[in-house]
């Protein structure tokens, strides 16, 4: 009777979109009311396990929502007629900790079964990150739902490469009707976290083809990276993207106006006319910074795609294969 109830409950889903019009603070208010302290709560324990994990978890909301709007599509694990984004050019190798949005999930499922959606773990852990390592904290606009599908090609094509400038950025941020102001404010996700020397080698020994470093590399700097990440290393290396790599502060800025920036789409950012103002200002007022994140956050969130969805009750799988797996594994124990 439990899983016909659920399969009911599935059906409806499926035949149900959200919109950014339909988000809302408070979502779960009556639904799971505990979901934000949960997700904290694991948070937490997650900050103290590993502090990396955090950037990493933050750094989600981007690569999720700017893939077809914000559904949780990049934590479905590849199944065989799906290929899914986790090995997407730019998530293979440099995402991680799937493992903290798991534990999120199985928290959530114990306390609200089938209520909380993958989409909207995401946009929670993504801000528990930030102010659990020094950054604003800010109320979120909550209920999507999680999408049904996958696709890698569409990341493929989406998502920027370290290489990137700024004036690529600009376009790319344009099209998600994200401003210059916000690219350069959400850019400071990089506040925390590491990088591959994979992503930087090109800056420190062949830029633009010329067969030499960036000349905007700070001369300091380009030997700290030189010993980091010299020719023959193996380039899943990883060094600081910026100088205080566990806090959340404007310190970013501050490097790259000392041209310390560790990827060339950051160190960009402070090269290009129409970004540099930015961050010279968020290079000297934090609060400015913490204030203009907040909002780009707030707007990336609302990316929706309007296909329909559901909420997994597991954040790899899509409902179908779920209760599929549960059923056999129901069958299994009345065999035994």
């Amino acid at each position: 009777m439990f899983l016909f109830l659920i399969f009911i409950i599935n059906i409806l889903l499926l035949l149900t979109s959200s919109s950014s019009s339909d988000l809302r603070p408070g979502f779960y208010s009556y639904t799971c009311p505990q979901a934000e302290t949960i997700v904290k709560n694991v948070m937490k324990k997650a900050l103290l396990r590993e502090p990396r994990s955090l950037a990493s978890v933050m750094r989600f909301q981007f690569h999720d929502c700017f893939v077809n709007g914000c559904d949780a599509s990049m934590l479905l694990d590849d199944t065989p007629s799906m290929i899914g984004e986790k090995l997407a050019l730019s998530n293979i190798n440099s995402l991680r900790s799937y493992e903290v949005i798991d534990e999120v999930k199985e928290a959530l499922e114990k306390a609200c079964p089938g209520v909380v959606s993958c989409a909207d773990i995401i946009i929670m852990a993504s801000r528990d990150a930030v102010a659990l390592t020094g950054g604003p904290e800010w109320e979120v606009r909550l209920g999507r739902l999680d999408s049904l599908t996958a696709n890698q090609e569409d990341s493929n094509n989406i998502m920027p490469s370290p290489r990137a400038n700024a004036s690529t950025l600009i376009n790319l941020f344009k099209k998600y009707n994200l401003s210059v102001k916000d690219l350069v404010a959400l850019s400071g996700s990089h506040s925390i976290g590491k990088g591959r020397c994979f992503s930087i080698m090109f800056r420190l020994y062949n830029q633009s083809g010329s067969g030499k470093p960036d000349p905007a590399i700070d001369l300091g700097f380009r030997k700290e990276l030189n010993k980091l990440c010299p020719l023959d290393v193996d380039q899943n290396v990883t060094g600081k993207l910026d100088s205080t790599p566990v806090v959340f502060d404007n310190q970013y800025f501050k490097d790259l106006v000392a041209g310390r920036g560790f990827l060339n789409s950051d160190q960009t950012l402070f090269t290009f006319p129409k970004t540099r103002g930015f961050v010279s200002l968020y290079s000297k007022d934090q609060t400015e910074f913490f204030k203009a994140f907040v909002e780009g956050m707030l707007k990336m969130g609302d990316l929706q795609s309007g296909r329909p969805g559901e909420v997994r009750r597991n954040c790899r799988v899509v409902n179908a294969h779920f209760l599929s797996q549960h059923k056999k594994m129901h069958n299994n124990d009345k065999s035994m």
